[in-house]
């Protein structure tokens, strides 16, 4: 059947620096899809991610890997054949706890299936060969099966009659060679038998030597699985360190965006005052151009005001004369009056008289 994808979730990828051993290095430009392969030939779980046509993750699963969280959406995993360290970057803490599940369960799968290869290897290598090797030392021959001729043929010399019995002796000859004839099939079938063995014999030891080699190649990879471990072992005391670290960053990180969220609501606080302060500058400009306009029309009317009082000064200056042009005539006219009551008054005593 081949390999098959098992599970498919997408992430951004990363690797670690092979340089400084401490940062990432992104591999992915944008979030990739990152599967987990079954090939059920080999019985192996791998992880591979494409990037277009490169292969960006190519890592199998091993009872001795682990699967880290490192925050709430990124998480690692450090792979030994590649020697590296990848890192995934997930959209959501859900995506990165199903992937972990993930990991987790396959990594079981792989160490069960470890278990019952090795369990295979021992039951097929030890037994057969000892059982094979035993038959080997002691081959089936006829005489091991029907005996020397001595062995077989003692009742037929102890039972020999003279000839003038012939009824008596011919019922055991006809019974031997019927037996003859059975372990001859018999010992046709136990050498094809033994020639089966042998070709197995040969087969298991070919396996043994193959699973030897195999044996010395898994031998070389823990020990050098074992000094990556003490590595990483040495790693991951400054990665505690750095952990703290991150998390004090993290702290930070956090109060600055509490902080950075406080001064956003006071810039929209302000944004709101300033557009208010340019309302109301807006309303001071229409004032001062109308109190322009007051002020103008205002200068218009006191001179208005002006001409007018100059006016009325003059039309009082006008009155005052002619009030005392007047006051002068009826002094004039009272006197004249005065001389004509007396001219009146003589008049009447002139009449009287006469």
């Amino acid at each position: 059947m081949g390999e098959q994808p098992i599970f498919s979730t997408r992430a951004h990828v990363f690797q670690i620096d092979p340089n400084t051993k401490k940062n990432w290095v992104p591999t992915s430009k944008h979030a990739v899809t990152v599967s987990y392969f079954y090939d059920s030939t080999r019985n192996v779980y791998r992880i591979i991610s494409l990037d277009g046509s490169k292969a960006i993750i190519n890592s199998t699963i091993t009872p001795n890997m682990t699967f880290t969280k490192t925050s709430q959406k990124f998480g690692q995993w450090a792979d030994s054949r590649a020697n590296t360290v990848y890192g995934l970057g997930f959209s959501s803490e859900h995506h990165l706890s199903k992937f972990a599940e993930k990991f987790q369960e396959f990594k079981e799968a792989a160490r069960l299936a470890k278990e019952k290869s090795q369990e295979k290897m021992e039951l097929t290598s030890t037994p057969s060969q000892e059982s094979a090797g035993g038959d080997l030392q002691s081959p089936l021959t006829p005489e091991s099966i029907n005996g020397t001729d001595d062995e077989r043929t003692p009742d037929v010399t102890q039972n020999s009659e003279p000839r003038a019995e012939p009824a008596q002796n011919a019922l055991p000859f006809s019974h031997s060679s019927a037996i003859s004839k059975h372990w001859e099939a018999e010992l046709a079938t136990l050498k094809g038998n033994n020639a089966k063995l042998t070709a197995a014999l040969l087969e298991s030891t070919a396996n043994v030597k193959q699973w030897k080699q195999q044996l010395a190649a898994y031998q070389e990879e823990a020990e050098r699985l074992h000094k990556r471990v003490t590595e990483l072992e040495c790693v991951s005391s400054q990665a505690n360190a750095v952990h703290t670290h991150k998390a004090e960053l993290n702290q930070t990180v956090q109060e600055l965006e509490e902080t950075l969220k406080v001064k956003e609501e006071e810039i929209e606080r302000l944004k709101q005052e300033i557009d208010n302060a340019r309302e109301l500058q807006e309303q001071r400009d229409s004032l001062t151009q109308k109190l322009q306009e007051v002020e103008i029309r205002n200068k218009d009317l006191e001179g208005q005001l002006s001409d007018l009082e100059q006016r009325l000064e003059k039309s009082q200056s006008e009155q005052e004369a002619f009030r005392s042009n007047l006051k002068t005539l009826l002094e004039i006219l009272d006197g004249k009056i005065f001389e004509l009551t007396e001219l009146r008054d003589n008049l009447a005593k002139l009449l009287e008289c006469s």
